[in-house]
């Protein structure tokens, strides 16, 4: 079976069709999400014998951008469930089971949620200000504030972490699932200049218990070669980058579509035919072409087990960061291809626009990126004098 059966066109276009009211009204799809359930979608990286389709990160990688040329906020947003259940195929096939629960929950309709990110925490996967408190049944409880916590108002499951303080010579990062619960509170404070769709919102944690089978790593802050940690980052960046250049994808078709039709009045031929057009489309289409490659290059590094050391996460990071700044600088070209009318908020463009810029605030931010492969080919600073 093809992938694309996963996401055939009709159920794109539908998708498609409800993009812009889904922006415009700032509220959650849930008509793209129920859609997509349906299609069995959500258990993308579900083992077949568990009910679901059995494909590999890079399989989902190509369907998620995809449906970023659709609907990128929804792109997005089922990202977020997608890296769980991503992780949960990394782990397991490097015979690791701990989060077997992920792909039996995503079988049953569970939806789950990434809470990871924090207000001012850019340590990110290396620390954390949530505290995780022990139980005496193995069980934590959470209390802390998580934000950009996509599929805000329909997740069942929160991935998480926190930092058991139990011991002060010894604290450490606890990974673990919450259910929803009159414990988790969701804010409604989404309203955002893009990707309002995703409804990342903020989400406070008042003593959140996740249950002691459903505690998965107990680790030391810092950097970690954990198979989590490389399983999260890993489905995190490429999954991300997938949906940035699924975005570029749709810009360069819509330029491509606007320079045929639009007539130009000094030359009375479509701007297809214009010099300084042709250019134009050409650098986006160069710059766009790259990224698919590497892409399912690097994702069928993950599905294979490759071994590239040190370089993982340098690679990882850069490839989001190729992504997001490709997407960007060709939906800034789409927009002059297609002149003044994209700048109406009723064009698709202009929601592009506005969608393309949150890719920056993904980690890894440019900053750590460029920190990271520095490192990787110069080695630390300090390191040599």
């Amino acid at each position: 079976m093809s992938v694309d059966a996963f996401l055939p066109d009709d159920l794109l276009e539908r998708i498609r069709s409800r993009a812009a009211s889904v922006d415009a009204e700032n509220r959650f799809p849930d008509e793209d999400l129920a859609e997509l359930r349906d299609a069995g979608y959500l258990a993308l990286f579900v083992p077949p014998e568990l009910g679901g389709a059995g494909l590999g990160l890079a399989e989902v990688a190509a369907l998620q951008q995809r449906l970023a040329t659709a609907a990128p906020a929804t792109a997005l947003a089922v990202n977020m469930h997608l890296v769980w259940t991503g992780v949960a195929s990394v782990l397991a096939a490097r015979d690791d089971d701990a989060l077997r629960f992920v792909h039996e929950g995503a079988a049953s309709g569970e939806v789950f949620a990434f809470g990871i990110s924090e207000a001012g925490n850019d340590l990110v996967l290396f620390g954390s200000d949530t505290q995780a408190a022990p139980q005496p049944d193995g069980s934590y409880a959470f209390t802390g504030t998580k934000i950009f916590t996509s599929l805000g108002p329909v997740w069942t499951q929160l991935g998480l972490h926190g930092v058991d303080a139990t011991d002060t010579a010894d604290p450490r990062i606890v990974y673990a699932f919450v259910p929803r619960s009159d414990a988790v509170v969701t804010r409604d404070d989404w309203d955002t200049l893009g990707m309002r769709g995703t409804q990342s919102r903020t989400t406070e944690l008042h003593g959140a218990v996740a249950p002691a089978d459903r505690v998965v790593r107990s680790l030391p802050p810092g950097p970690n070669p954990d198979p989590l940690v490389f399983g999260i980052f890993s489905v995190f960046e490429v999954l991300l980058a997938a949906v940035y250049t699924g975005i570029a994808r749709r810009a360069l078709d819509l330029a491509v579509e606007t320079a045929k039709t639009r007539t130009s009045k000094k030359t009375g031929t479509t701007y297809s035919q214009d010099p300084d057009i042709r250019r134009r489309v050409a650098d986006m289409a160069i710059a766009y072409d790259a990224l698919p490659v590497q892409i399912a290059q690097l994702a069928r590094d993950v599905d294979g087990l490759a071994d590239h050391g040190a370089m993982w996460f340098p690679r990882l990071s850069a490839l989001k960061h190729r992504a997001v700044t490709m997407a960007k600088e060709v939906v800034d070209e789409a927009m002059l291809v297609a002149g003044g009318s994209s700048y109406f908020t009723r064009n698709e463009l202009s929601r592009l626009y506005r969608d393309v810029l949150a890719g920056m605030f993904h980690p890894s931010d440019p900053e750590s990126v460029r920190s990271a492969v520095a490192n990787a080919w110069l080695g630390p600073v300090g390191a040599q004098r």
